[in-house]
C-alpha cells in the first residue's frame, strides 16, 4: 500500500527525524520510551498490521528484519527486545506496523 495522509507513521517515515534508515524502511525513537533505547522501525510503504506481512515480497521481508537488527546493533545495543504488537487488544495503537526494538537495561514489561 502507498502511504496513507491521515497515518501518524506514515507522516513520520516522510518527515521525521530518523535514527537509522535504508530503502524501505526507517527507525525513529519512541515518544514514550519503555526503556533506555526504545526504538521503533517502520517500513516506508503502510501496511496496518503484521496480519498483513504477506503483502511484502520475501527479500522485503527478509531485508526488514534486517533491518531491525542493524538498527538495535547501531543503537549499541547487544541484548534487546523485538516487540510486535497486533491489533487493539494487544496494545497496538496505530495501525501502521512497527517494531518496538528495546534495551539499555534491565529486562522489559
Amino acid at each position: 500500500m502507498a502511504s496513507q495522509p491521515d497515518c501518524l507513521f506514515c507522516k513520520l517515515v516522510r518527515e521525521g527525524e530518523h535514527v537509522n534508515a535504508a530503502e524501505g524502511f526507517v527507525a525513529i525513537e519512541d515518544i514514550n520510551p519503555k526503556a533506555p533505547v526504545h526504538l521503533l522501525v517502520l517500513p516506508e510503504r503502510h501496511v496496518d498490521t503484521l496480519r498483513d506481512v504477506s503483502t511484502f515480497e520475501p527479500d522485503e521481508a527478509k531485508r526488514m528484519l534486517e533491518f531491525v537488527a542493524d538498527t538495535a546493533r547501531n543503537a549499541g545495543l547487544e541484548d534487546y527486545q523485538v516487540v510486535v504488537n497486533v491489533g487493539p487488544r494487544a496494545g497496538q495503537t496505530v495501525f501502521h506496523l512497527h517494531w518496538h526494538v528495546l534495551g539499555g537495561g534491565r529486562p522489559f514489561e
